[in-house]
């Protein structure tokens, strides 16, 4: 079934491309046949592919002949051979006369048959001699559409010729709609006896994969699709090429609802069903998938044998798939399409039964189906509190963005009043005679949105809640606390410690109130980088902690804000012992949102302060993949793998922290959440030297740190200041580190000190372009700075001191370039310091400038070219572009060759040797992923969306690929790939 404008690319079948090819001509022999039977539902692309294949068999010499056989029977005998030879004969111009000669005179054949006789045998040799005259030597392959409608006579054709005996190199590719092969249908014979021979093999077409279903609606709306709609596509689709355009053509051209097409499609296969089918098909398109065959016995009240008759039917018309013990809809459109086709009570009476076999038979995990169902069945009272139900249960399993979805439909149910009710009711009875408080309801929600990453929605219902309990029923300091940590988890940090601090001073705060405050207060400061007042706000808790008791959540929290503020500020191994302690507190006591915090702020000390970045990474990781398990991907888990990428950043592994970074964002983080993981990938993008993609994070950045604090804003401002840069607007890097700055409560000397940086580079770039005026009052005030970093860092521990005395030791190179006399010596200092710590980006970044000035003193020519050489294999394998360009201009400016005699630094051969099986050695794991893709005849786009990478850092990745390899073409690039690929 093709669509009525099928200009959508074939996607997700270029294996079976590949194997038709080998199985139709590759391996087929001279004087021998061979078949293959294309089985599959309709719309699955049998058509399409058979078009594809047909052409690609054209192209490398076979004659095709395509034909389709009609829906009447046996009255057209060989129709799809005769529709085949005359669509030949059109086609063939006055250079082919002798071809045509033979087709028309097997079509005179066919004319002037009488049927004497000879009888069937005598036609079909002559028919297979006939054909033999057209081929005339070369293969021929005959391609069969909606073969299911196969006339009898050419049923036996084909049995003749692919049992061999018209001495003739015969290949038949045939379409089959597998719906239509029911019961006795004459074609199942005629297959079982073709299956026989060596030479024929039916495959079964099956749907496309989730990915291969996002590709292809991409291609026909023209652009990546969002992560809930490509999911909606994907469900309601199951894959099938014909649905998936259809859908996605309606995206496109914003259509909302079915198409006619595909309703009418779908309503002429159940229709086609038995009655006993389609009632099975219309109870499963109402229920909870799977539904399972005992629940669908109960609903559809059919005896055993014909319940299971009537299952097999729609299973065998592509209807019902098997999962477990119970059946789905193969495709979700289904359930669409028929909740058109039932009148309301017959809708409402179908849920009724549901909901009565469940009730019948209680257990935990029905609570969601049941509410669903009575719901659906107009009785809002019985299914409240069957959602109530479901909401714990998810919460008990972690499954919070579940328990936020049923606290929703629960808050919903409550709000419909029964007939006759008071509008000031603030509950509902469900017929157990129990009370459901909307109040209760509306913090169960607020919390549960909290945990799934909804802020803002949890934000929303705290309001309602203070709202629906201004009578004075809730406390107040309660209501703070909730409000303060929603706001904090939404990236709104000053209103958040603002709330902390009214909590405190609230009235009706309890012991516990106040120990759970200050706790959480504390660990806000530490995201503020105010780690001093932290440690103090952390030792408060602990005392208020200690007089209540059950504090472990409030004694863990402020354990690992005491831990972190001592570890930076006192003694680096007691303030791990700490956090580790806290750790294990918070495993033990299993409560996920301690265990998440506790991972998260020793991943965040390792793999910043205390810069021991290995083994920061893997706590990171190992936090991520545990979190994860505990229902908080959304959340904590997105925050985890962000300080994971930095680290992998920091030790150059660029290529992985990319990966990870493409894992979390499949989580779609909001708040807080994403602000990490976009500074994260921001990093990334400013070093590949991917500007659109860098701003526009930053920018997503800067809307949702309204009000945020320095441990955010400045690494925010840094990166802009950096991104500036490398775009030659010097005077936009100048204002963002002024603004960063003023950002002055902050213990962080470390985030502080690289922003210093990015001043001091801003002024000596400005003075080296001559295109911006150097600023000598913002030099000053960045002198100052520097040194009260320095005198600062002297009191801070020694991993403190160690990263802090990196960035001053590149603060002090570029002022030497500001006074116009770039010292190699001290760039050479900061070689030294970043080679130390195993941080290839500023060391690489360092070997640069130490090269500019040697070369612009004219001295140790031969040593600035060692160091060029050094810091431009650094740049290539971090695929850092900016900088891979500002080594390649000055190596060229100073005619210093980038590559040694015989070989290059990156491992690349010298023009004109032989290839060897290295020559992608000095690719990074990413941009092998990429070539690999290249290889395939993928565009930019496609290979984003199968990496999930945006299409312009694709771009960047090939840009490497091309000056690595020293190619100009993607051809180029491929045949490098396929000759050193791996056998």
């Amino acid at each position: 079934m093709a669509s009525d404008v099928d200009t959508a690319p074939l996607v997700g079948r270029a294996g079976q491309v590949a194997t038709l090819r080998s199985a139709l001509l590759d391996d087929v022999g001279p004087g021998q046949t061979a078949a293959v039977f294309l089985t599959g539902e309709s719309g699955v692309g049998k058509t399409r592919l058979l078009r594809e294949v047909g052409d690609g068999l054209r192209a490398a010499g076979a004659l095709v002949l395509t034909g389709g056989c009609l829906d009447i029977g046996d009255a057209s005998p060989l129709h799809p051979l005769l529709q085949a030879l005359r669509r030949f004969d059109a086609d063939l111009t006055a250079s082919h006369a002798r071809t045509s000669s033979a087709v028309r005179g097997l079509l005179r054949m066919f004319a002037e048959e009488t049927g004497g006789p000879d009888g069937a045998g005598a036609l079909l040799e002559r028919v297979s001699r006939g054909l033999n005259l057209v081929a005339q030597g070369r293969p021929l392959v005959l391609v069969l559409d909606d073969l299911q409608w196969v006339d009898r006579s050419t049923r036996q054709l084909l049995l003749y010729l692919l049992a061999g005996l018209g001495d003739l190199q015969l290949s038949v590719l045939a379409a089959v709609r597998s719906e239509s092969l029911q019961g006795a249908h004459p074609l199942r014979r005629v297959l079982t006896e073709l299956r026989r021979l060596r030479s024929v093999r039916v495959l079964d077409l099956a749907p496309l994969d989730r990915a291969d279903t996002q590709r292809l609606a991409a291609e026909i709306v023209g652009g990546p699709l969002g992560v809930e709609t490509a999911e909606s596509v994907w469900q309601r689709s199951g894959g099938n090429p014909f649905v998936v355009e259809e859908l996605a053509r309606d995206l496109r051209d914003g259509r909302d609802g079915l198409s006619d097409t595909v309703r009418e499609v779908f309503l002429a296969r159940v229709n086609a069903l038995p009655e006993p089918a389609h009632a099975v098909v219309h109870a499963v398109a109402a229920g909870v998938e799977p539904v399972a065959h005992w629940l669908l016995a109960e609903v559809t009240r059919l005896p055993e044998q014909e319940l299971i008759d009537a299952v097999r039917a729609a299973v065998a018309h592509r209807l019902l798939v098997s999962d477990g013990d119970g059946y789905r809809l193969r495709h979700r459109l289904v359930a669409e399409v028929l909740a058109h086709e039932l009148l309301p009570a017959e809708r409402s009476a179908l849920h009724r039964r549901y909901a009565e076999a469940l009730t019948a038979a209680p257990a935990e995990l029905h609570q969601a189906r049941l509410a669903h169902h009575w719901r659906l069945a107009g009785e809002p009272a019985r299914a409240l509190p069957a959602a109530v139900s479901a909401a714990e249960e998810a919460e008990r399993l972690h499954g919070y963005a579940e328990a936020h979805r049923h606290w929703t439909v629960a808050l919903q149910l409550a709000g419909v009043q029964p007939t006759g009710a008071s509008a000031t009711t603030t509950g509902m009875s469900p017929p157990d005679g129990g009370v459901v408080d909307r109040a209760d309801l509306l913090r169960h929600a607020a919390e549960a949105a909290h945990h799934c990453g909804e802020h803002a929605r949890a934000l929303a219902l705290l309001e309602e809640l203070a709202t629906t309990t201004a009578d004075g029923a809730a406390p107040a300091c309660a209501l703070h606390i909730r409000r303060a940590r929603y706001l904090a988890a939404a990236g709104r940090s000053a209103p958040a410690e603002a709330e902390y601090r009214r909590a405190l001073a609230a009235a009706d705060c309890t012991s516990r109130e106040r120990a759970t405050a200050a706790a959480h207060l504390a660990e806000l400061l530490l995201h503020l980088g105010r780690y001093a007042d932290a440690g103090d706000r952390a030792r408060e808790a602990l005392a208020l902690a200690a007089e209540v008791d059950g504090s472990v959540p409030e004694v863990v929290v402020a354990s690992m804000a005491l831990g972190f503020s001592e570890a930076y500020l006192e003694d680096p191994d007691t303030g791990l012992a700490v956090m580790r302690e806290a750790l294990d507190t918070a495993e033990r006591a299993g409560r996920p949102e301690d265990v998440a915090c506790a991972y998260l702020h020793l991943a965040e000390l390792l793999t910043g302060p205390l810069n021991i970045l290995e083994e920061g990474v893997v706590v990171a990781r190992r936090g991520a993949e545990r979190v994860a398990e505990l229902g908080l991907g959304r959340t904590y888990e997105t925050r985890l793998l962000a300080i994971a990428t930095n680290g992998l950043f920091r030790v150059g592994q660029w290529a992985e922290a990319e990966k990870v970074v493409a894992a979390a964002l499949r989580h779609r983080p909001s708040g807080a959440d994403a602000v990490e993981l976009l500074l994260a990938r921001c990093r990334l993008s400013v070093g590949y030297g991917d500007i659109e993609a860098a701003d526009r994070d930053l920018e997503a950045v800067a809307t949702v740190l309204a009000g945020g604090g320095a441990r955010h804003v400045i690494p925010l401002l840094t990166l802009r200041a950096g991104l500036a840069m490398w775009q030659g607007r010097h005077d936009l890097a100048r204002q963002a580190v002024q603004r960063g700055l003023t950002e002055s409560r902050s213990d962080d000397v470390g985030i502080l000190a690289a922003l210093v940086w990015h001043g001091l580079r801003a002024e000596a770039e400005a003075y080296g372009s001559r295109t911006v005026p150097v600023d000598r009052t913002a030099v000053r005030r960045l002198r100052e700075v520097a040194e009260r970093v320095a005198r600062k860092s002297e009191h801070a521990v020694r991993s403190v001191r160690d990263v802090v005395d990196g960035f001053l030791a590149l603060c002090d190179a570029e002022l030497s370039r500001v006074d116009g006399s770039s010292d190699p010596e001290l760039w050479a200092r900061s070689v030294s310091e970043w080679e130390r710590r195993h941080h290839p980006y500023p060391a690489a970044y360092s070997r640069l400038r130490q090269a500019e000035a040697l070369l612009a003193r004219r001295s140790r020519t031969a040593t600035a070219g060692k160091l060029l050489r050094q810091a431009y294999q650094v740049a290539q394998q971090l695929g850092a572009v900016p900088l891979s360009t500002e080594i390649r201009t000055l190596a060229g400016r100073a005619r210093v060759q980038l590559e040694e005699h015989g070989a290059s630094v990156e491992g690349r051969p010298p023009a004109g040797a032989e290839p060897t099986s290295d020559e992608l050695a000095m690719l990074t794991a990413r941009e092998r992923e990429v070539l690999a893709a290249v290889a395939e005849g993928l565009t930019n786009k496609e290979i984003g969306q199968r990496l999930f990478i945006s299409e312009r850092t694709i771009g960047v990745h090939v840009s490497h690929i091309f000056d690595k390899l020293q190619v100009r073409t993607r051809v180029q690039a491929s045949a490098i790939f396929l000759r050193n690929r791996p056998e």
